[in-house]
């Protein structure tokens, strides 16, 4: 036997375990008040882009409304937990350590749940930090018109009744925000809503089209937001593309490209006069 099977516990009490969770937790919450990068979903393209980030040291936060990681990557398509690439996206599922079939050519099938537990662990060993159960309810705006940070709440408050659940939310800054959010495009629909931005919703599926094209598109659609992955099918009303996923890897790591240039920019125009509070 090994000596983890031979050893006894540790003692501690209850309370220990409620202190050691609320200290840590209160730690690195703090540490997620004002980031370089925050990105709102937890997806492919969204954990793409936050590795490849924190990678470059970036402080990096994800905030994601499920309580799981990876959203539509654990399981493919009509409930087959197999993930569907084209070429040349494979490679990037290669470098994660994720084994790959080419079932025809140019076309790559990988396990789901191996290819989104490899990327969720590749982004955690990167250094982001992630805010799950947690859901977007407004932007932050400075008075130059750049989106400066997200307004969040608990993903729960949604489905408790109102009398019950009136629970403000809080902001969160940072020098760019992506949004990662899919089909939905939370973040750009804040924007919508206020009449500032338009968006198209999806167009119907072309496989064929979809994927170059959002690749194509990721960009900044606001002054402080990009858009990657099926967000920038909903702003800019592209074709989805079903469950084939190369598209969300590629344009997470375009996103991060411009994140990392939109932050140099930043950091050379910003005043240096703003105070910073403990």
């Amino acid at each position: 036997m090994s000596s983890q099977t031979n050893a006894s516990f540790s003692r501690i009490a209850e309370r220990d375990v409620t202190r050691a969770l609320a200290r840590e937790y209160a730690a690195e919450f703090e540490q997620c008040i004002e980031s370089d990068v925050l990105i709102a979903g937890a997806g492919p393209s969204g954990l793409i882009c936050g590795k490849l980030l924190a990678e470059q040291g970036y402080r990096v936060v994800i905030v994601e409304k499920n309580n799981y990681l990876g959203g539509g990557f654990w399981m493919g398509g009509y409930l087959m937990n197999k993930v569907v690439v084209r070429a040349p996206s494979h490679t990037i599922l290669q470098d994660l350590g994720v084994p790959v079939v080419e079932r025809q050519e140019g076309l790559f099938v990988a396990d789901a749940p191996h290819a989104c537990s490899r990327l969720i662990a590749a982004a955690c060993d990167a250094g982001v930090k992630i805010r799950n159960m947690t859901a977007v309810e407004d932007v932050v705006v400075t008075e130059g018109e750049r989106l400066c940070g997200l307004v969040v709440n608990w993903s729960s408050i949604q489905w408790v009744p109102r009398p019950i659940g009136c629970l403000d939310p809080i902001a969160l800054e940072s020098k760019v925000v992506i949004d990662a959010t899919g089909h939905d495009a939370s973040v750009a629909q804040c924007l919508a809503n206020q009449s500032i931005l338009d968006i198209r919703g999806c167009g119907p599926m072309c496989v064929q089209r979809s994927e170059d094209e959002v690749v194509e598109h990721t960009s900044i659609v606001y002054p402080g937001l990009i858009a990657v992955g099926m967000a920038v099918s909903a702003v800019f009303g592209l074709p989805r593309m079903g469950p084939s996923f190369g598209a969300m890897l590629v344009s997470g790591i375009r996103g991060a490209e411009l994140a990392h240039d939109y932050i140099e920019q930043y950091s050379a125009e910003a005043p240096t006069s703003r105070v910073e509070t403990k």
